[in-house]
């Protein structure tokens, strides 16, 4: 900070990075709150010789300077220095201003490394920085900054007791494909599934490191070490929950682990935004400009900066006027900073890793840029909130957006769909072939949960006599399915219904119809066996 950002900040208010205080003679008592409170979060001035004035909601300062401000300086640093006052050293810096003849100390706090820091050897004299004021850390607050004290370490530990046996097979069949079509020069593509693996640091001697556990092990597995892992998607009617017609309209279940969420998030993601078929299995290329694109960078840095250990769980939720993604915790750097500074501080670096090998990911401290990308887009804003509780960043949609009309025409397939499926499909499909709406390119499917056994297309299907024609909702739901077959050649019945939000029974039949239609057919074993396409619609 110089002179004239000193004076900049001065005309300005107080916030969670700047404090003054007046501070004539002697050390201010309250300096020390703010010294934990600085410490324990993004760091910030504290600016010594400086008056507040408040009159009612009004606020000003007033540089009233110190007697001595040499003396304080050095007794200052020796403060922070020795390990007397605090738990820990903190290594400020301070710089000394002249305005008038009156003289201003500016003391940068830093973001310590050892959180919690408090002072006199109490725990209880922790404080955090809410907003531009200090709080004393509740028995909650501590326990997360004792947690942030592994930053960037948590993911890379060893959970003692895996194996190479608890990675979900389908997860890890499906990333290495992903890696061998967006990064095919990959030094360890040629590797088999164990030594791959350790060399990507999913494991580490034998043992599943949290990070690898998190993004590709079981979810029984995962509970065990990890007991509040869960991803949370809801779309609400409404453009906040006070005003939204009810709770929710689609909430997404359980998934197997982060790798498995990423995949049915950015399937359902797609019906909202604009985005144009990109070729690639994902549906986009890593290339492309699309406003999935931003949310893909949005919803990795969600997955990739979650406390997972925290008892808030990330949670994306779809309004009519935007798109939320929420965090537990605290940004890692100053929001005012992320547009400015080419910053990667991930608290989970391996998992940002994971993606960054299949391409799924900008490269470290670029993927705010494809995140600010949105308001090229669309026009429309990135909002993004911080305090020590929560961190939300908001895709704002315009006010005239799809996003109402598709939650009301969703509601209404899932209640109308059983009842007319079956009458109408045939017709429609020999129509959208006719118009070159549906071209069918379905590679590979195999690898069927145990605990769901039905392989898409094992019932025989039925013929029907075909009198109705579906409406538009539903034949984008057939589109739905269509793509992500395309997107996911592994995909299940259970994770098809998921996505497109229908009962197994209905996903069931638009396959089998397909099937019967002679349009594709199954190739070699029920579990490991392939689709391949025989015919186009005549």
């Amino acid at each position: 900070m110089d002179r004239a950002q000193l004076l900049t900040r001065l005309s300005t208010i107080e916030w969670d990075d700047f404090e003054v205080k007046e501070a004539a003679l002697d050390i201010p008592k309250s300096m020390w709150e703010t010294v934990s409170a600085f410490s324990n979060t993004n760091g910030g001035w504290i600016v010594l010789g400086v008056k507040e004035i408040k009159q009612g909601k009004n606020q000003s300062f007033e540089i009233t300077g110190l007697t001595f401000p040499e003396k304080m300086e050095q007794d200052v640093i020796t403060v922070l220095r020795s390990a007397t006052k605090f738990n820990t050293p903190i290594l400020a810096s301070i710089k000394q201003f002249d305005f008038d003849g009156k003289a201003v100390l500016a003391v940068y706090i830093p973001a310590s490394h050892n959180k919690p820091v408090y002072f006199n050897n109490n725990l209880h004299n922790t404080f955090i920085r809410v907003g531009s004021g200090d709080q004393r850390a509740t028995d909650m607050d501590i326990d997360t900054l004792m947690r942030e004290h592994s930053f960037g370490l948590k993911s890379e530990m060893i959970v003692h007791g895996t194996s190479f046996n608890d990675i979900y097979p389908p997860s890890l069949q499906t990333y290495r494909r992903r890696i061998l079509n967006f990064n095919p020069d990959f030094r360890y593509n040629d590797l088999d599934d164990n030594e791959f693996c350790h060399k990507t640091r999913i494991m580490t001697d034998g043992c599943l490191t949290f990070g690898g556990l998190l993004m590709f092990g079981k979810l029984e597995v995962i509970h065990k070490y990890v007991p509040n892992f869960w991803i949370d998607y809801i779309e609400i009617p409404g453009n906040d929950l006070d005003g939204a017609e009810c709770r929710y309209s689609f909430r997404m279940p359980e998934q197997e682990n982060i790798w498995e969420y990423f995949k049915v998030l950015m399937q359902r993601l797609r019906l909202f935004v604009d985005n144009p078929f990109m070729p690639g299995p994902d549906g986009y290329s890593p290339e492309d400009n699309t406003q999935l694109y931003c949310l893909r960078e949005a919803l990795v840095n969600m997955l990739a900066h979650a406390d997972y250990f925290s008892a808030m769980h990330s949670t994306i939720r779809v309004f009519f006027n935007r798109i939320e993604f929420q965090n537990g915790g605290k940004f890692g750097i100053n929001i005012a900073d992320l547009a400015k500074r080419i910053v990667s501080m991930p608290r989970n670096p391996n998992i940002i890793s994971f993606f960054r090998y299949a391409r799924q990911s900008e490269n470290a401290g670029y993927g705010i840029d494809k995140i600010y990308r949105w308001k090229r887009i669309t026009d429309q804003d990135v909002q993004f909130y911080s305090d020590f509780s929560y961190t939300t960043v908001a895709f704002m949609l315009p006010e005239k957006n799809a996003v109402a009309e598709k939650m009301s025409r969703n509601q209404t397939l899932d209640q109308t769909w059983n009842q007319t499926l079956d009458q109408t499909l045939d017709q429609t499909l020999d129509q959208s072939a006719e118009s070159g709406q549906i071209l069918v390119i379905i590679q590979r499917l195999n690898y069927c949960e145990s605990s769901d056994t039905t392989q898409i297309g094992d019932e025989n299907p039925r013929n029907q006599t075909l009198d109705q024609t579906l409406d538009q909702t539903q034949l984008e739901t057939i589109n739905l399915v269509i793509e992500t077959i395309k997107a996911n050649p592994n995909i299940t019945k259970r994770q098809l219904a998921q996505i497109i939000g229908k009962p197994n029974t209905s996903t069931l039949r638009i396959v089998s119809l397909l099937i019967s239609k002679g349009i594709i057919r199954r190739v070699g074993t029920t579990r490991k066996g392939m689709w391949v396409v025989i015919k186009n619609f005549e």
